[in-house]
């Protein structure tokens, strides 16, 4: 993450060192202009305030003659010397020599990050334009190696005088996003962690230290090398977020800090008070286009465009406001653009994939989410794209991947598990099918229970199109097409009573009188719902008036109702088939199927009669 170097003075740091506190004095006049530079985004200038001639980016002095290449830490290490950085190797003193001329660790750093920052311009220049023939991973920073074997020789120098416990947290952090850039995660999170440390109050040291975690376990490990104060609160309360993880713990944690459900009316009075800031509106527009709230949406959109209309955050607020529209070409477009203004833009990323489907554009759309999980591996929206796209095209084996990949950083989301499911019975793993779809029907009822406060974590903040909302309901109505697929699904197996009994199921959720029992809908082996709901009496749908906030006839309960029908004449259930099939009619759903079975039962009843 991009930080602007302030004054590394700060009362959280104790008192500061003598030495630094001359070398800032005697370098006051110097760092003044080269941050006057970095304000600008002149990062060469910058960086050549302090840095000699022969460091520059651009050749302007000749270098010094090498006659070897010193190991850095963004080479690849073999066998148990990965760890070995600065000189722990046996045997081995240090491996590098510090490049640098004295300066404090404040204008240090400065000029580094400015050198790092030209890196990463210039790679963006150098990049094709987005989802081009050669973009993706073909060009990169070319500062990184002389900035990692700077750094390794720095802190080696540090570490041969004693004065490694003497940082201020800068360049600990600088050369932690070296490393991870270079993919040697396990050392960047050591020295992230080592930031932290030495100054808790940077933001972007703890974001890049989220990056790095890719489980819940990740977390409990990090957490306990972590400072204790409320940074490392507000961390983890982030990082479980990020996570998906729905908790009774996370939700404590949140009620402590802010409840998330106010955070369209926070975004509104920010904008008040602040009219121009930009920072994070993306997510402002993500909330607001879940709500379908188009006049707010237009109405930020355009305070954006006036303000900076060459910032990501306005593209993005933009491309929101012409998807609601469904002008997914211009939204596109808009996506596009503030991937040009910076690549690592994970929202455009993935809301560029989602507009791609909408285009029938698959292969656009599965390029874009691979990009974003390029940018955060946990980006469920992008996992659950991928799958959409793969599934689109008949490829149910990638797709069940991707969605089981969604399913596993969102768990409690019906929706996941429908999609696994789906891919399941689609590859004919039909009783594989059933326990995810049984998982559907839990994380379903769980969301709407409302007893765990899982509708504080709605997905809307995080800009997704898949969001899940809950009712709230006590009854905890199931979904009525998960319960007939399936039902469809023990009649391919050929178990008619377990068959019955959920189309039962389905039939109760028009009024949402349900008998189930939670232990049913966990996918488990053993025995279903059968046994249970066939002894159940049926109940007249007239009789109960919607109590409990049922769905009302639909389409789908209407085929349960018929398949029911048929099922009873078969049993000669002579007065069940006659009752359902007359409801049909008055339904007005399957109204000639319905008459014909009345025929049916007529005809049987007539025939019972002669022969009595």
């Amino acid at each position: 993450m991009d930080v602007s170097p302030t004054s590394i003075l700060n009362p959280f740091l104790g008192p500061q060192d003598p030495e630094e506190a001359v070398l800032e004095a005697r370098e006051a006049h110097r760092y003044l202009l080269a941050k006057s530079y970095f304000d600008t985004r002149e990062y060469d200038r910058c960086a050549a305030v302090f840095l000699p001639p022969s460091m520059s980016s651009i050749p302007l002095a000749p270098r010094a003659p090498s006659t070897s290449k010193p190991k850095t830490a963004l080479q690849p290490q073999k066998g148990k010397e990965t760890t070995a950085l600065f000189g722990n190797k046996k045997g081995g003193g240090s491996t590098s020599q510090n490049p640098f001329p004295k300066l404090s660790q404040k204008s240090l750093f400065l000029s580094l990050y400015a050198k790092y920052l030209a890196g990463e311009k210039r790679k963006d220049e150098e990049t094709e334009m987005v989802l081009g023939p050669a973009d993706g991973g073909m060009t990169v920073n070319r500062e990184l190696p002389g900035l990692a074997q700077g750094l390794e020789g720095w802190f080696s120098d540090r570490q041969e005088k004693g004065l490694e416990d003497r940082g201020q947290g800068w360049l600990e952090y600088l050369y932690g996003v070296v490393l991870l850039k270079a993919k040697n995660e396990e050392e960047a999170k050591r020295w992230l962690i080592k930031s932290v440390h030495l100054y808790p109050f940077h933001w972007g040291a703890w974001q890049e230290l989220n990056d790095l975690l890719a489980s819940t376990d990740d977390l409990k490990r990090v957490v306990d090398e972590l400072p204790q104060n409320i940074m490392t609160l507000v961390f983890h309360l982030y990082s479980s977020q990020e996570l998906y993880q729905a908790t009774e713990n996370t939700h404590q944690i949140l009620t402590e800090l802010e409840n998330f459900e106010e955070a369209s009316h926070l975004f509104s009075e920010l904008l008040i008070n602040s009219p121009h800031r930009l920072d994070s509106l993306d997510h402002y527009s993500n909330i607001l286009y879940v709500m379908g709230a188009r006049p707010q949406l237009a109405f930020i959109a355009q305070l954006a465009t006036a303000t900076d209309k060459f910032r990501p955050e306005t593209c993005c607020v933009v491309g929101n406001y012409y998807s609601l529209k469904s002008e997914h070409e211009k939204a596109v477009m808009y996506f596009r653009r503030a991937l040009t203004l910076d690549r690592n833009f994970l929202s455009a990323w993935t809301l560029m994939g989602h507009e791609y489907i909408e285009m029938k554009n698959t292969h656009a759309a599965i390029e874009s989410y691979r990009r974003a999980v390029d940018v955060n591996r946990k980006d469920y929206r992008a996992w659950y794209g991928l799958g959409q796209a793969y599934e689109v095209l008949d490829m149910s084996f990638y797709a069940l991947f991707y969605y089981q990949r969604a399913a596993a950083l969102r768990p409690y989301d019906p929706k996941m598990w429908q999609a696994v499911g789906s891919c399941y019975a689609k590859m004919g793993r039909t009783e594989q099918s059933i326990r995810a779809l049984k998982r559907a029907l839990a994380a379903g009822s769980y969301y709407d229970g409302g007893g765990t406060g899982l509708n504080s974590f709605s997905s809307a903040g995080g800009g997704t199109r898949l969001n899940s909302k809950g009712s709230g309901n006590p009854k905890r109505i199931l979904d009525p097409e998960t319960l007939h697929h399936i039902a469809t699904l023990y009649e391919k197996l050929g178990d008619e009573d377990e068959t019955a009994a959920y189309m039962e199921l389905t039939l109760q959720q028009e009024t949402g009188q349900t008998n189930h029992d939670d232990s049913d809908l966990e996918g488990g082996e053993g025995g279903g719902p059968a046994e249970s709901r066939r002894t159940s009496s049926f109940t007249h749908r007239d009789d109960v008036e919607d109590e409990a906030g049922g769905t009302g006839v639909t389409a789908t309960t209407s085929k349960a109702r018929l398949w029911l029908a048929r099922w009873s004449l078969k049993h000669d259930d002579l007065d069940r088939a006659d009752q359902l099939a007359s409801e049909l009619c008055q339904d007005g759903i399957e109204v000639e199927e319905a008459k014909a079975l009345m025929r049916d039962v007529r005809s049987r009843r007539e025939a019972d009669g002669l022969q009595t």
